[in-house]
């Protein structure tokens, strides 16, 4: 029983979230489209002109995206948090370049 092993892979632990909150520059079919796909609901609101479009369309527009209202609540204050300290100067936004394209990144200060 000691030889057998249990194959694991390298490197931390990829944890997905359950649910990604985003304002409404987020709002893409591309965006939703890939967190669908990923298992993560989607919290986002709607654009109101992605919704005249929508509903200009009629029944070939779709039906609208779902809109958790309470759980939206959470994202303003967690931003007004991350604010908060970059007030204090304890974390700093940077941007970074990378092969893979630019990443907005917090770090301490």
């Amino acid at each position: 029983m000691t030889r057998l092993r249990a194959p694991r892979p390298i490197g931390r632990p990829r944890i997905t979230p359950d649910v990604v909150l985003a304002d409404k520059a987020y709002s893409s079919r591309a965006i939703r489209r890939h967190l669908r796909r990923r298992g993560i609901r989607a919290v986002i609101p709607q654009p109101s002109d992605q919704a005249a479009n929508r509903k200009r369309l009629g029944r070939l527009g779709g039906r609208p995206p779902s809109f958790d209202r309470e759980a939206y609540k959470k994202r303003n204050t967690a931003e007004r948090c991350i604010n908060k300290l970059k007030v204090r100067h304890e974390v700093a936004h940077v941007k970074r370049e990378s092969h893979e394209g630019r990443r907005d990144v917090l770090t301490p200060d």
